[in-house]
């Protein structure tokens, strides 16, 4: 005789089911998923702004919804609307003044850490377009002299250790050193910051004597994962 529960039916004669997610509870997450689909969509706007029409075919919404979806960002000054066409509003600079300050408190002990471990001035650099920005230094504690390396700093995103790493492919060398490119008598080795979406950074010293790069490349490559690893976690 086959029993009751053999059948999956519980002792008083229900079935047994996982009980479902709230249905509100998916409809704010999948309202959230196609309001930053939203503003992706206009941020990835390379020419002339984009029309409702034109987000409705690149969200796969219907432009009633994509109009719904606007209301809140525009509210909160994430994107403007001029007639029917979308543009990225002032809020986004008001997030984007936040990324540095926030960047900044994350990689600070990292390179405090790594200029004592090289006995070299350490700093973060990041991609602003085809320039690479300085926009954290860390001296060493314990050295005679150092290179003094002053924030905001700029110079071509191909120039330098700190450059060049931020263009090194994902899958070629973890580390790169560069001698007197920007400085004559001044050299550099730097590694990228990887797997943090849209930021473009590298984590490198500088000196000014020769710095072995087959001794230094691992801690400054160390260094850049632990940046990552900071980032990712406080995400």
């Amino acid at each position: 005789m086959v029993s009751p529960r053999s059948l999956g039916v519980a002792r008083f004669g229900h079935v047994s089911r996982p009980t479902p997610a709230p249905r509100a509870n998916r409809e704010s997450s999948l309202t959230l998923e196609r309001g930053l689909a939203v503003l992706q969509a206009v941020a990835d706007s390379e020419s002339e702004a984009p029309t409702v029409s034109e987000l409705s075919r690149l969200v796969g919404s219907s432009r009633a919804a994509i109009y719904r979806l606007l209301v809140p960002l525009e509210e909160r000054g994430l994107i403007s609307r001029e007639g029917s066409r979308v543009r990225l509003g002032l809020g986004v600079l008001r997030l984007a003044a936040r990324v540095l300050p926030q960047l900044r408190q994350v990689a600070g002990p990292v390179l405090r850490n790594l200029a004592d471990q090289v006995g070299a001035t350490a700093h973060l650099t990041v991609a602003d377009g085809d320039e690479a920005q300085v926009v954290m230094v860390a001296e060493p504690s314990s050295t005679v002299f150092h290179v003094g390396y002053r924030v905001g700093s700029r110079h071509p995103v191909h120039h330098g250790a700190a450059g060049k790493a931020i263009t090194l492919p994902a899958n070629g060398p973890k580390w790169v050193g560069s001698a007197g490119e920007l400085q004559p008598g001044a050299f550099g080795v730097a590694a990228p910051v990887r797997g943090v979406p849209e930021l473009r950074a590298s984590v490198g010293v500088v000196a000014l004597e020769w710095l072995d790069s087959d001794l230094i490349g691992p801690l400054v490559a160390a260094a850049a994962a632990a940046v990552t690893a900071a980032l990712t976690d406080s995400a």
